[in-house]
């Protein structure tokens, strides 16, 4: 082993160590990315879509497999408008027609890569363009004109790659004639980008009365904000007109940053019987990419510079998506905050009407003075309690219907008031996420203005569930000795409406007639059941029973309020930090590289 093997094996192990940490910096990004959702409408949400897919694409077709392989060889795309001539530029670079070229329009659909025979191993699988099938193209051995060779215009083939092994392609690089830019068709437009997307370095074709044209000078500038190496071939130029359009050309490229891409000038010529132009038309070019064939370490320069620039456009549209993961995370928590408020509001409301007397009114009111009585009852209150819970007892005993009654009464009150909120909840999240296009897009055709189907079933469950819960409570209480002959005495559905009249039993919200009646029949509760169970323990028993008709109620509006959150959860818009730092990785990256 020489001094030089010495050297060279630790620089090409640091180097295959490099790549290697740069492809899984990259594979990284990558699947965060992939795994990126923008589904609100934000302002310029489209663009970040396109901007996700427009990196996959890069990533997929260019820079991961760049990396992976640094020393293949260099693809060469052929592109320019409709009509500049690069078929017959490609063929001409061969000396055989061997891609189509005519005056249909467009001519190329079907991109074809012309490579060495030794270089067949690089492209025959699906190291870039990982999206394209493999076809494996033949030459004639006879030639044909051009308007006959290479594949036929077939729309149905675009997403193929015609793969055509001839002698005349230097090794080390290869040419993609590839679908016209500015092409009527929308997929050869598509084509047309994915293809220079995945260039290690652009043949950029146009013509002498062409080349101020605006849609490949969008292209040629975005080569230059990428530091992509480009080669401008200016064709069919009149010999009068060469030296002024060169000037021309050449100044434009000088002011859009494009001075070091290489200008050639193909002269107009007339085309032999194959449709071929004359081989000297094309020498400079040729000698230029059989020079950069044969130069390894220019090649890897070329490589180096447009991997290099790949990168770095990558991470500002890594930069520019996390941006608006984060304007999507803002409006899904201002879209989360909205339906949560208005649904804490309608808890707020439906607590507020069973602390206010507003449930005292109507229908239980009724129920309850048929339970207790009216006048006579509150005498004997008066003269004495004993007494009282003698007779409200002995009533209980002998008629317990009516306590069961007043719960049914409440049952139907509180049932009704939590639909009520529920649905004004409910109407007002619609509404005021339709407001928004982020909730609009969110809600799309499905209306959720209402309550969801089976709710009174669940609200009257809920309530009937509480109902049994404060009975338990009350059994529970009454275990001890000295209260269980007084409890055995008034029964549990007697105690249990009294305490439910307790728990509703503040009058602010009554009037008049209404705040004598409830209030008085509320102290004949409170004191029946202190006469049982003493002072505190009604203070208990009412806070517990208040605590419990909460949390029934929180669920009932918590599952309510979901059928929105769900359609957030399953947009789950992500913060963008993590895109952030893949980006800030990937700047490094290309700064490295």
């Amino acid at each position: 082993m020489t001094a030089n093997d010495d050297e060279t094996t630790p620089r090409a192990t640091q180097a295959a160590l490099g790549a290697a940490a740069a492809v899984e910096t990259l594979e990284a990004a990558r699947a965060e990315l992939a795994a990126t959702s923008l589904p609100l409408a934000v302002p310029e949400v489209r663009e970040a879509r396109q901007w996700i897919r427009e990196s996959l694409a890069q990533l997929d077709d260019y820079v991961i497999p760049r990396y992976r392989s640094l020393d293949a060889p260099l693809l060469a795309v052929v592109g320019g408008s409709t009509g500049a001539g690069k078929s017959t530029l490609v063929n001409a670079l061969i000396g055989y027609p061997v891609t189509r070229a005519g005056a249909i329009r467009p001519t190329t659909r079907q991109p074809i890569l012309l490579h060495h025979p030794q270089d067949a191993g690089w492209f025959e699988g699906h190291r870039i363009l990982p999206s394209l099938d493999r076809i494996r193209g033949t030459v004639s051995a006879s030639p044909l004109p051009a308007h006959q060779a290479g594949a036929a215009p077939d729309a149905q083939s675009i997403t193929s790659l015609v793969l055509v092994g001839h002698e005349s392609v230097p090794q080390g690089i290869a040419l993609l004639d590839a679908p016209d830019v500015d092409s009527i068709s929308d997929d050869n437009r598509r084509l047309a980008g994915q293809l220079l997307a995945a260039a290690d370095l652009w043949v950029f074709v146009t013509t002498a009365n062409r080349y101020a044209d605006a849609v490949p000078w969008r292209l040629l500038l975005d080569a230059a904000s990428r530091d992509i190496t480009v080669a401008v071939v200016l064709d069919r130029v009149p010999a009068a007109a060469e030296e002024e359009v060169r000037t021309d050309l050449q100044a434009m490229l000088d002011r859009q940053g494009l001075g070091d891409a290489k200008l050639f000038v193909v002269p107009e010529s007339a085309l032999d019987g194959l449709g071929m132009l004359p081989e000297e038309a094309v020498i400079a070019l040729r000698r230029w990419l059989g020079a950069l064939a044969a130069n390894a370490a220019g090649r890897a320069e070329v490589a180096r510079r447009t991997l290099n620039g790949a990168v770095k456009a990558v991470s500002v549209r890594l930069e520019g998506i996390a941006g608006a993961a984060a304007a999507q995370d803002a409006a899904a928590h201002d879209l989360q905050a909205t339906c949560v408020a208005e649904y804490e509001q309608a808890l707020s409301r439906i607590l507020e009407a069973t602390k206010d007397g507003a449930l005292l009114r109507g229908e239980v009111l009724a129920r309850w003075q048929d339970f207790v009585g009216t006048g006579e009852f509150f005498r004997a209150l008066e003269q004495n309690i004993g007494r009282m819970r003698d007779r409200v007892g002995a009533f209980f005993r002998g008629e317990p219907a009516p306590a069961v009654k007043v719960e049914t009464a409440i049952e139907t009150g509180l049932q009704a008031v939590i639909l009520d909120e529920a649905a004004n909840a409910a109407e007002n999240v619609d509404r005021r996420w339709r407001s928004d296009p982020a909730g609009r897009e969110l809600l799309g055709s499905d209306d959720l203005s209402g309550t969801s189907e089976g709710f009174d079933a669940k609200a009257a469950a809920a309530i009937r569930s509480w109902q049994e819960g404060l009975m338990e409570m009350i059994r529970t209480q009454g275990q001890g000795k000295r209260t269980q002959a007084r409890w055995l005495s008034f029964g549990v559905n007697g105690l249990g409406a009294a305490l439910m009249v307790v728990v509703f039993s503040m009058t602010a919200g009554l009037s008049g007639l209404e705040i004598g009646i409830a209030g008085g029949t509320a102290v004949v509760g409170q004191k029946l059941l202190e006469a049982v169970f003493g002072e505190d323990a009604v203070r208990r028993l009412a806070q517990q029973a208040r605590d419990d008709l909460h949390t029934q109620c929180q669920r009932l509006l918590d599952d309510e309020r979901q059928r929105f959150l769900d359609r957030l959860e399953a947009a789950h818009p992500g913060s963008g930090d993590e895109l952030a730092r893949h980006a800030q990785a990937m700047r490094r990256l290309a700064g490295a590289a």
